[in-house]
């Protein structure tokens, strides 16, 4: 009986241990941020962030103004956490397109964050592309569809004012620190 009672306890701590992990609010994996999907529309933005404050567009009737259509969402204490771009714009059933990621909260399943360094990145996964831009490179990995933006201010001197330069990995100096990433659906 002792037995008995010790496996359904077992299996209990097991099983809520599993539903803990489904459930993080601030996991990231290729198809997931805690709640939010790649196949979430914006109509459900507010059920997925019930806790959290969402700012959305602004759009004054069909005319253009010149802003974007994403959608801010900031925690209970103010501090912005994600930013979210819809696929199509004033479309309620459009789903996320691409996820900013801006409060150190979010991390990967390989606990990238972005408070993680070049070296972190270059440890956990396998990079797919550097691509050199004006004031900062973007590391692209495939493997969680996510591009990860450094400022070129981390890097030598010497990388920082070509871009017609073809950065590799090994010129960027580990302690290069990220600034944002975005996953891509």
């Amino acid at each position: 009986m002792k037995h008995l009672i010790t496996i359904v306890i077992l299996t209990g701590l097991l099983l809520s241990c599993t539903k803990e992990k489904e459930h993080n609010p601030f996991l990231i994996t290729k198809h997931s941020i805690g709640l939010l999907t790649d196949s979430t529309q914006v109509k459900d933005l507010e059920i997925v962030f019930a806790k959290d404050s969402i700012v959305k567009p602004s759009i004054k009737g069909d005319e253009f103004t010149g802003q974007n259509n994403d959608f801010d969402i900031y925690s209970s204490t103010g501090k912005k956490l994600l930013s979210l771009t819809p696929s199509q714009a004033l479309d309620s059933t459009s789903v996320i397109e691409s996820v900013r990621i801006l409060s150190e909260k979010y991390k990967t399943e390989k606990s990238i964050s972005t408070l993680s360094t070049f070296k972190d990145i270059n440890d956990a996964y396998k990079i797919s592309s550097i691509n050199n831009l004006i004031n900062t490179i973007v590391i692209s990995v495939n493997e969680i569809n996510a591009s990860f933006t450094i400022d070129k201010k981390e890097l030598p001197a010497n990388l920082r004012f070509d871009m017609s330069l073809n950065i590799e990995p090994v010129q960027i100096p580990d302690t290069a620190k990220i600034k944002y990433f975005i996953i891509h659906w």
